[in-house]
């Protein structure tokens, strides 16, 4: 027997989901527009609890583990509120918010296994409890159970589907390998976030247009928003991974810096040390650093932390964070094919929302 369904912790609302103002949307036809997307995110996450439930004890447990740790459902409500330019939450669309949500997670397990992430939506990552094969085999039985509910909605949600997961693996493979030769590592870096992070949350807003009867016109212009506002989150989260306020994320400041990742305002400084005696220095020291945590030296949490301070205090953070908000407002010039009202304006505060967000 399925061990009885644990309930996750996801924000409760879109207004929290999203951080819109009750004041933006004063309306009656807004407060059902709203209201229609929360009833839809409650259908969604009911769903995500049955869809992702095993038969095999071991198997319902660790696939479960990061749904009930929590998570923000922002590619299911993404999908919704596209819905809502055609006929709404249709069952259609329920089904594909939870398949884009499933192989987000699914996602995620392979994540933490490639990056050796210890912590995860504040818990132990699942490879950490578990080890990496287990991990790795949780993320392909998500994946496989997406699949399957992508295979009752037709042959244009089962291509849709295999083209993203195939833009979710290049976009591994050429993190892992790296620029060659040539390349240009800042833009190496952009197109690996467009396929890892772009590329799902182009797929929600896609599917809401695709299973709401929405016009299909407007299939280009979410798809380009969808792609566009996910390489700023990942931007944003470059620049909190450097934050001091870590509560939301479980992770202590300079998580990714001190395991080696490189993010964006590490590339800007290696830039500008090519030219700057300081930032030079600065680079040094934070390689001596990084090198030191890598190898399991014995370090002060103080001096760690001095190092991830020098980098956040440095001007290419906030470059950093000018680029993120580059690409929010490139999404928002993406939507003006679709009809001004709710669903433009809530689109739009999306993507302040995913600037102005520290966790």
């Amino acid at each position: 027997m399925t061990p009885s369904a644990p309930t996750a912790r996801r924000a409760s609302s879109l207004t929290s989901s999203l951080g819109l103002a009750e004041k933006l949307f004063s309306s009656a036809s807004e407060r059902r527009f709203l209201r229609d997307i929360d009833a839809g995110l409650e259908r969604v996450e009911e769903g995500l609890v049955r869809e992702m439930a095993f038969g095999d004890d071991l198997a319902d447990v660790t696939s479960r583990y990061l749904l009930v740790a929590g998570g923000k459902r922002t590619r299911p409500t993404l999908a919704l509120l596209v819905a809502q330019l055609g006929e709404g939450s249709t069952d259609a669309v329920v089904s594909a918010a939870q398949a884009v949500e499933i192989t987000h997670l699914a996602s995620l397990y392979h994540d933490d296994v490639m990056d050796d992430a210890v912590v995860r939506r504040g818990v132990p990552s699942a490879q950490t409890k578990w080890g990496n094969n287990v991990a790795i085999l949780t993320g392909d039985l998500l994946f496989a159970r997406a699949s399957t509910i992508v295979a009752d909605l037709g042959e244009e949600a089962i291509r849709l589907q295999a083209q993203t997961f195939e833009r979710l693996c290049l976009g591994q493979l050429h993190e892992t390998i790296g620029p060659r030769e040539g390349d240009d590592p800042i833009d190496h870096y952009l197109d690996v976030l467009s396929d890892k992070t772009g590329s799902l949350i182009s797929m929600a807003a896609k599917v809401g247009v695709m299973f709401s009867g929405a016009p299909r016109e407007y299939l280009g212009p979410v798809a380009s928003f969808g792609e566009k506002i996910g390489v700023a989150f990942q931007l944003v989260d470059d620049v909190i991974d450097l934050s001091p306020t870590t509560s939301d994320t479980g992770k202590r400041a300079g998580t990714d810096l001190l395991a080696g990742v490189e993010t964006l305002p590490l590339m800007y400084l290696r830039q500008e040390a090519q030219t700057d005696i300081d930032s030079a220095a600065l680079l040094s020291e934070i390689e001596a650093t990084v090198k030191a945590a890598l190898a399991g030296s014995q370090m002060s949490e103080a001096d760690l932390q001095d190092t991830v301070t020098q980098l956040r205090e440095h001007d290419v953070t906030r470059r950093t964070h000018d680029e993120a908000r580059r690409w929010a407002m490139s999404a928002v010039d993406a939507l003006a094919p679709l009809p001004a009202g709710p669903v433009k304006k809530a689109l739009t505060r999306f993507a302040d929302r995913v600037v102005e967000r520290k966790g």
